[in-house]
């Protein structure tokens, strides 16, 4: 079984949990930007990402996955000197138990809806000439729900990190090598915009340093922001109006991966990447 089947058989799993969900969405979207970077890679790179995503409430919380498939086209080449781009999959998963839905109490207290725990897992592999990422990732730790329209999670999470990355150019690679633990501070948000079918959502993550990289090389505090606008327009070609959206979105990612943009890595650690977005719910 390839690593896509393997993907596809994991969203089609979450997808279709738990029976007792009180609520689902599925969607999958296509996105484009001009303007992303890698580190140690001086040139912008174009990037066509297909996503696959899930998300569920049941009794006792909620249910998130998501599944990006990354295509770059030759400025992040797939192997040394080639004119083929680069291709990752990376996967999001995280579970919210809900404290007031655990202990069936009301936790709200002025603009707080309520508290919980979250943990889950981000897994990604790339076949890129330089790295060849192996990422595989922990999160725990507390989120707290504001009481707004929508919602605005905020939390404070612990990250166990590892890779395992193999260089094309020196043909060598590194034994799975572990970060130190460190904190996130991760937000995310979906909130509509009055009356009309548009929406603002998004999240962002500040990451502390993660100690030393596997080269031995001292990593640095991590923004990664992700914002989009988004337009509801299912209601144009007579489907419910959620089915179709369209929006654009910015991306700003400095010290990318705990990679100081100062450093060797250069600029291609520091992105500000525009984009267009479409989505199609099931």
């Amino acid at each position: 079984m390839t690593t896509l089947h393997r993907l596809c058989a994991l969203a089609t799993a979450c997808a279709c949990l738990p029976a007792a969900a009180q609520w689902s969405d599925t969607s999958i979207g296509v996105r484009y930007g001009a303007k992303f970077r890698e580190p140690y890679e001086a040139s912008d790179i174009k990037k066509t990402i297909v996503d696959l995503q899930h998300a569920s409430g049941y009794a006792y919380g909620a249910n998130f996955f998501n599944v990006d498939m990354l295509m770059s086209d030759r400025n992040d080449p797939a192997s040394p000197g080639s004119n083929t781009g680069a291709q990752e999959a990376y996967v999001v998963y995280r579970n919210f138990l809900d404290a007031g839905k655990v202990l069936h109490k009301d936790f709200a207290a002025g603009p707080i809806r309520g508290w919980g725990l979250t943990g889950g897992f981000d897994w990604n592999t790339k076949n890129d000439a330089g790295y060849n990422s192996r990422k595989r990732m922990w999160v725990l730790g507390p989120t707290l729900s504001f009481d707004v329209p929508g919602f605005l999670d905020v939390g404070i999470h612990e990250l166990w990190e590892s890779n395992a990355p193999y260089s094309d150019y020196t043909q060598t690679g590194v034994a799975r090598y572990h970060y130190k633990a460190h904190p996130m501070l991760a937000t995310s948000w979906s909130i509509p915009i009055a009356s009309l079918p548009l929406a603002f959502e998004g999240y962002a993550n500040f990451i502390a340093s993660k100690g030393k990289d596997e080269f031995g090389a001292q990593t640095a505090p991590e923004t990664h922001f992700d914002a989009q606008l988004m337009w509801s327009a299912g209601a144009l070609v007579g489907a419910k109006p959620q089915t179709w959206r369209f929006g654009v979105e910015y991306e700003y990612w400095k010290n990318k991966f705990g990679n100081s943009w100062h450093g060797p890595a250069g600029h291609g650690a520091f992105a500000e990447t525009p984009m267009v977005r479409a989505e199609y719910h099931f």
